[in-house]
């Protein structure tokens, strides 16, 4: 196996452990994107002000635009030299981490400034966070296998009780 094979067979099954599908990663992706966008331009204008708690939360908020842009669009990226290797380890993360990241960085603005800017701003970079998370839960199961579990527990019930279709034995 040559050094250019390894890292895309390690994409390959990281991408197949968090059990996203390659839609979903791509609405994780967008959302990011457009995250990051949002975050910048509502930033920039945060920053028009002589408030310092509002220049404070503009420039968190440009700063969490250029991290949302690393790790989910590091071509974006490509005049700085640890781009793609802060996005090959944003890959590495489970979609819990990625979450708690990505909401807590979309809050800390809001809590420093609350405001019609910071709020309408990260809320696409909360709801990549929110995303990310729900990717966490899993994928659904079928009505089939769960109405086969049901009735493999009910059964196992019944034999710990003691009791089939009601009576006592």
């Amino acid at each position: 196996m040559s050094s250019g094979e390894q890292p895309a067979a390690t994409n390959a099954s990281s991408a197949d452990d968090d059990g996203m599908s390659w839609w979903y990663r791509w609405i994780c992706k967008i959302a990011g994107v457009v995250g990051g966008i949002s975050c910048a331009i509502a930033g920039i204008w945060n920053c028009v002000t002589i408030n310092p708690l509002n220049i404070a939360a503009g420039v968190w908020m440009v700063l969490n635009a250029f991290v949302l842009f690393l790790c989910e669009a590091p071509f974006c990226c490509q005049f700085i030299e640890f781009a793609n290797a802060v996005a090959a380890r944003a890959d590495r993360l489970r979609p819990w981490q990625k979450a708690f990241f990505y909401c807590g960085m979309a809050l800390f603005p809001v809590i420093l400034s609350i405001s019609i800017t910071t709020l309408l701003g990260n809320a696409i970079a909360f709801g990549t966070g929110v995303l990310y998370g729900l990717a966490s839960l899993g994928k659904k199961g079928d009505a089939v296998s769960y109405a086969r579990l049901q009735h493999q527990k009910q059964g196992d019930e019944e034999k710990m009780t003691g009791t089939t279709d009601g009576v006592a034995q």
